[in-house]
């Protein structure tokens, strides 16, 4: 079953997965990336309701366990209005000349964004906000060979991930509409865990990113900080979400940290 949303001239493509190349890279850290969260809220009534969408009849199933590659929900403003709609993780720019692994970035770097051209058009034009309501980091720990787990959540119950997005049309027409989500230095509560952490919009931002009439840079770099330790948390969770067939309650429950 597909569903088409369509917003400023863009389609939002419902597809469970896309058949392309599945390698990606974090314009950030190299290969170090931000690169699973959760959107298990089910009250998209109320999301879409705070963020103020247009089409708020759009509701998908929790997802516990979301990864690279798999479609994600955003959303973008245009026209007069916002909209809700599914992009897939991992940028394709719009002059790629294939969506291969070489130009699928899933994290761009807030401090570095107006040094490369894709991003600083993409901060001018074309902005989204990722819903969300925790994400994972994993940790590395002295004298251990595996990576400990930690889900990290604020203290709302949904909130916006700050991101970018860009449409590739292939040669026969079909149009693939990607997003990297922007990350940031960590605050105290994720730096122990990992020394990045996805920019959580704050309340006074998410208005201001989302406005499309807002193309001073500066400005819109100024939204990109890192959310307040003090109204977050981190917990360990389960080595099982390291495997993205994993997508089931069990990676939001707090376990005890492994040997």
């Amino acid at each position: 079953m597909s569903m088409q949303d369509s917003l400023g001239g863009i389609w939002l493509h419902d597809v469970a997965w896309l058949r392309f190349t599945r390698t990606f890279r974090d314009e950030s850290e190299g290969y170090e990336v931000c690169g699973r969260f959760s959107l298990a809220y089910e009250n998209w009534g109320e999301m879409l309701s705070y963020f103020a969408v247009s089409n708020r009849l759009f509701e998908r199933p929790p997802r516990y366990n979301l990864a690279p590659g798999q479609e994600i929900a955003a959303i973008v403003a245009g026209r007069g209005e916002r909209r809700v709609g599914l992009l897939r993780w991992g940028l394709v720019p719009s002059w790629a000349q294939h969506p291969n692994a070489l130009y699928q970035a899933i994290n761009a770097r807030a401090e570095t964004l107006l040094e490369k051209p894709t991003f600083r058009q993409l901060l001018v034009r074309k902005r989204c906000v990722i819903l969300a309501d925790g994400f994972y980091e994993w940790q590395q720990r002295p004298l251990k060979k595996q990576k400990q787990p930690y889900r990290i959540v604020t203290d709302r119950p949904f909130f916006g991930f700050a991101g970018l997005y860009d449409t590739w049309l292939s040669p026969d027409g079909e149009r693939l509409h990607t997003c990297t989500i922007i990350t940031t230095a960590a605050n105290d509560c994720v730096a122990p865990i990992h020394r990045r952490m996805p920019v959580i919009l704050q309340e006074s931002a998410e208005d201001v990113w989302l406005d499309p009439a807002v193309t001073e840079t500066e400005l819109l770099r100024a939204q990109l900080q890192p959310f307040p330790a003090e109204r977050m948390h981190a917990y360990p969770v389960s080595p099982m979400v390291g495997n993205v067939r994993n997508d089931s309650p069990d990676c939001l429950r707090e376990a005890a940290v492994h040997d």
